[in-house]
């Protein structure tokens, strides 16, 4: 059984492939980001062979080698329970996250007990330390290196990727060609599905396919907000974090300044700051001192020692990574944010010295900490697996993406577009949910940035289409971790904690698919059976893919209600909340339209309207009503009345059921009573549903839903 140290898998646990080396795996997952491991746990879970190759030793990206184990939660993740509502964790993100964040709490208790969270961020309702979240995900792939079924090749980076082109078909992917940054030797790995995981897009880059760097034009994207020419020098910037320790004046560790320190324009004191000042239209500016309870230290505080989340003692530890502020006494202050450069769509000379910038950088801002009145920060390395205690990597905020057969855009996302409603658009083949609370672009110094304001910029809940994971004329490669197909201001959403896991699981499950079925990525994505067979699954696995917020991924009907949902076949009552209300009764006239849109009925009309009381232009499943009628399978309640706004009960629609879809009959209420009591909300979905299946069984090509 692999050990692991301090977050770090011993050395045995780790694949070192000789110079000229071939391996053949079902999957693989190239990159060092979250939804790489996400992805690569995901296949694992489905008892797949998966080569993972990343450039560190620890696995976890944004959670562990760029030091910000401070999940970047939206407010719906955030939420508490109440009489109409579940708790965020139970519906706004997936089981298998879910039990991540639980392990990590159970891993860093508060004076022996769990805590929800650990380290008492304020910005935050999770944090705890790189290394707690790194054993966490640690624990979760032991048994996968154990079974030889994972194979983790470490300090590796891609520099080459491997194609084929069939005649008449798009170029297909194959393989991926390594080179061992430690022992300087080259090797390939072959994949039946490879998934772009890194955190840059690097196999875009390297295999040269259909990608985009920065900030669009409107002509690449359909995005009104943005202007007609591509800014693609316009990238959010990168901030290389730092764990410091609330400590004592002789425990500390003193900082030198960079060289070029008050010089150098990315190390100028005079963007820093101590303090963090907030706003309001009553009290005016309020001022925050770094240790307070509102301020820079606790804003991602990951440890603490008092039980009472709100105050900062010493011992307390903290990752810096402080953005731009406001301040009544200077015009514009931005922390450790390095935003003088850019990392995509450069040299690699250039990049290095970015890089080594952007670390400078951070070690300025904790130099001018210490020499304003803020000596005892103490650096701690042991929690960021360096000398310096400075991350292993830079917190990556945007990467090179994919050209995709769909772009999520700034009108699928932002709330200008959804007037008086709750969600965003909910994709047709949506693999995942996600949300933040708006587009939170953090613009490098190039000038023409689009920066969306007011309601341009606050986001609503939105959903992941599988169609952003295909790329539009490459097969045999996934989209993942923001390499996938969202545009240079939607990333801006997708690009946090929560959502990138469910990339990453999507990604993960679409491969898995694939290899299943044995189809191309791209027909599995564009065929509607597969999509919703894919959705089946993933739902099963409780993963959300609709916003509701009153269904759990525990529920028994889980799955049957977030896939009629997606199929729009059975979806919300009212557009202006995410209530599903599963107990609520069901009309007649949803029933009609839910059924006659699942069985894709023929649309008929008559010349005269068969009910007196459904009538064209009186009632909006006029249409869905007389189409039923039309074919025989449903009539009216007597004296020429259809009752369209009158519940139903099991036992209509058993009837209606029996004859709409007589094989399927008897399965369909193996597990619903055909009485006199009306039929629910989460009924309706669950005997839908099981029509559904059975349309999806008759064909041969897809694989078993259950």
């Amino acid at each position: 059984m692999p050990s692991q140290s301090n977050g770090v898998f011993a050395e045995a646990a780790f694949t070192r492939l000789a110079s000229g080396a071939t391996l053949n795996c079902s999957i693989l997952v190239v990159g060092g980001s979250l939804a790489a491991y996400s992805a690569t746990l995901t296949a694992l879970k489905n008892n797949l062979d998966v080569c993972l190759v990343q450039p560190q030793r620890i696995v976890g990206g944004q959670f562990t080698t760029q030091a910000l184990p401070a999940s970047d939660d939206g407010d719906r993740l955030r939420q508490a329970a109440n009489t109409l509502q579940l708790a965020g964790e139970q519906f706004a993100i997936s089981k298998a996250q879910r039990n991540f964040r639980e392990r990590m709490r159970s891993l860093q208790p508060l004076q022996g007990r769990k805590v929800d969270n650990p380290g008492g961020s304020w910005v935050s309702p999770l944090s705890v330390t790189p290394v707690v979240a790194a054993t966490a995900m640690n624990e979760a792939i032991v048994p996968y290196l154990d079974s030889k079924k994972l194979k983790l090749i470490v300090e590796a980076e891609a520099v080459e990727v491997l194609a084929e082109t069939p005649a008449g078909q798009p170029r297909r992917i194959t393989g991926v060609v390594f080179r061992d940054r430690k022992r300087s030797v080259t090797f390939t790995v072959k994949a039946s599905v490879v998934i772009e995981a890194t955190d840059l897009g690097d196999l875009l880059e390297i295999g040269k396919i259909e990608s985009r760097v920065g900030q669009e034009a409107r002509s690449e994207t359909g995005e009104t907000i943005l202007p007609e020419t591509a800014r693609p020098q316009c990238q959010q910037s990168i901030t290389w974090n730092a764990v410091v320790e609330y400590t004592s004046l002789e425990h500390s560790s003193p900082i030198k300044a960079p060289a070029g320190y008050g010089r150098d324009l990315w190390l100028g004191a005079h963007e820093f700051i101590e303090r963090f000042w907030t706003k309001d239209k009553r009290s005016g500016w309020q001022k925050w001192d770094f240790f307070s309870p509102f301020g820079i230290f606790r804003y991602r505080r990951l440890a603490r020692r008092s039980p009472d989340e709100k105050a900062v003692l010493p011992g307390d530890i903290s990752v810096i990574n402080w953005g731009t502020s406001s301040a009544p006494d200077r015009a514009f202050c931005c922390g450790n944010d390095y935003r003088p450069g850019r990392l995509v769509g450069i040299d690699p000379e250039a990049k290095q010295l970015h890089l080594k910038r952007a670390r400078d950088r951070t070690l300025a801002y904790l130099y001018y900490l210490q020499t304003h009145g803020l000596p005892n920060l103490k650096l701690r390395g042991d929690l960021t697996w360096t000398a310096d205690g400075l991350a292993l990597e830079p917190y990556i905020r945007e990467a090179r993406r994919g050209v995709a057969l769909t772009t999520i855009r700034h009108e699928d996302v932002a709330l200008t577009f959804f007037p008086n409603q709750a969600r965003a658009r909910c994709f047709d083949d949506t693999v995942g949910v996600g949300q933040y609370h708006y587009l939170d672009l953090h613009g490098n110094d190039e000038p023409g940035h689009v920066s969306p304001t007011g309601k341009n910029v606050i986001a609503l809940p939105f959903t992941l289409p599988l169609t952003a994971l295909v790329p539009k004329a490459t097969d045999g490669l996934v989209l993942s971790s923001k390499s996938l197909g969202t545009s240079h201001i939607t990333n801006a959403a997708y690009r946090m904690h929560p959502v990138e896991w469910a990339i990453g699981e999507a990604s993960g499950f679409l491969a898995t698919y694939a290899v299943w079925t044995g189809l191309p990525p791209r027909e599995v994505a564009t065929q509607t059976r597969h999509v919703r067979t894919l959705q089946g699954v993933l739902a099963r696995n409780g993963i959300p893919i609709f916003w509701f917020d009153d269904v759990a991924h525990d529920d028994p009907d889980f799955e049957a209600i977030q896939v009629m949902a997606a199929a729009k076949i059975v979806r919300s009552e009212s557009q202006e909340d995410l209530h599903f209300r599963p107990h609520a009764a069901v009309t007649r006239a949803v029933v009609c339209t839910a059924l006659a849109n699942l069985l894709q009925l023929e649309q008929r009309l008559p010349p005269i309207p068969s009910f007196w009381d459904v009538r064209p232009g009186g009632h909006w499943a006029y249409k869905m009503i007389e189409t039923l009628s039309s074919h025989g399978l449903v009539a009216g309640v007597g004296y020429g009345r259809f009752a369209p706004d009158a519940p139903m009960t099991r036992e209509q629609f058993s009837f209606l059921l029996k004859k709409a879809t007589p094989d399927v009959y008897e399965q369909a209420f193996a597990k619903t009573p055909r009485d006199s009591q009306v039929l629910q909300r989460r009924e309706l979905s669950r005997l839908l549903y099981s029509v559904l299946k059975h349309q999806l069984e008759s064909d041969r090509s897809v694989i078993p839903v259950d």
